[in-house]
């Protein structure tokens, strides 16, 4: 008789991509699988595409500052927590497997409620107010960076990595290029805002573009909305809001990435032995959990950081050039570190707890 898993995580892609990588090794083990998250959030449209079964709750977000919504939100929390319990007592999963957001924690307070075992998994250096808020709930949290075993409880970490998708280290350098428009001629930087967009980072890039043009070629993931029209025809530079299944083709055209520091983004990042510059979102926008994730790379000499606060046209510039210059010594200290492998380590894990 097959085992039944529900997975949960949502608000941002960075917490849906992680569950998305474990699927087709759930699929293969025979589980039976429901993926819980928002009404209407990013998980909603990236789960239904791939055909998992989805069911949406009610969900409000805990903020640390001033907001008419914390009136509201405890009332949507707890209607989430409500319905969550249904799921529960209506699938009778044997585990649930949350990465995270808001959305997740009425999920897990649920299956502890009924005694279900659950596993977290919280990708940055510094855990996120939803992850701890359900650590109590936890048979194990995995986590990504080494240091972040100090900031959880004793006897449930476990050290896994982050799960990427098996499907990224099977790019075709030359769809890329042909989905792009571009040649062989130049070198390929690919610019990645997160899901939502970086307008920061998006506008830096925009406003050195005839610079960089000339000795590259650029790829833009401007996020929703985000694209500029006046730039829809110019030459060596193509901009998306957000691209699934061609990922792939991008990563394996591109000799540099430009990105956010979200904990997934750049664990794929590495994990494809792509030289890199991280700007981290400001922990004036933050809890600053990007910040600590980008010195964390750069310590271990897989990535060149600049804080938003700095990032001038002619440091960016600077930045690009130096380390295309020398991304040999990028990808071998990459090399060198090695990888894990998150995927089987968690489906392991998975399996072994609820059996």
């Amino acid at each position: 008789m097959s085992k039944k898993i529900i997975l949960t995580g949502g608000g941002t892609a960075g917490h849906v991509t992680p569950n998305m990588a474990l699927i087709p090794g759930l699929n293969k083990l025979d589980y039976q699988i429901k993926y819980v998250g928002s009404y209407n959030g990013i998980e909603k449209k990236l789960i239904e595409e791939i055909g998992i079964d989805y069911i949406g709750i009610s969900t409000g977000k805990l903020r640390r500052y001033l907001s008419a919504k914390n009136l509201t939100d405890p009332f949507r929390v707890i209607k989430g927590f409500s319905e969550a319990k249904k799921i529960m007592k209506d699938f009778k999963p044997d585990i649930v497997f949350s990465k995270g957001g808001f959305v997740s924690v009425p999920v897990v307070l649920a299956a502890k409620k009924y005694n279900i075992p659950v596993i977290i998994h919280e990708s940055d250096m510094t855990p996120g107010l939803a992850n701890k808020l359900s650590f109590s709930s936890a048979t194990t949290i995995c986590h990504n960076f080494p240091e972040t075993a100090q900031y959880l409880p004793n006897g449930k970490a476990l050290l896994t990595g982050s799960p990427i998708r098996s499907e990224l280290r099977a790019g075709d350098k030359a769809a890329g290029l042909k989905m792009c428009g571009f040649t062989n001629d130049k070198p390929v930087i690919m610019i990645i805002g997160g899901s939502l967009g970086a307008v920061a980072v998006n506008n830096a890039i925009r406003s050195c573009l005839d610079t960089l043009l000339e000795k590259y070629q650029i790829v833009h993931l401007c996020g929703k909305d985000k694209t500029d029209p006046t730039l829809e025809n110019k030459s060596g530079y193509k901009q998306f809001e957000y691209i699934k299944s061609e990922l792939k083709d991008l990563f394996a055209m591109s000799d540099l990435i430009i990105s956010r520091a979200g904990a997934n983004a750049i664990c794929e990042i590495v994990a494809l032995k792509k030289p890199n510059i991280l700007i981290p979102l400001s922990a004036k926008a933050s809890r600053g959990d990007q910040i600590l994730n980008a010195k964390s790379f750069k310590n271990q000499g897989f990535s060149e950081v600049i804080e938003e606060e700095e990032l001038t046209n002619e440091l960016l510039i600077e930045t690009i050039n130096t380390v295309f210059e020398n991304r040999t010594a990028y990808v071998n200290n990459m090399i060198e570190a090695g990888t894990t492998d998150a995927v089987t380590t968690i489906l392991n894990l998975i399996n072994e707890i609820a059996n």
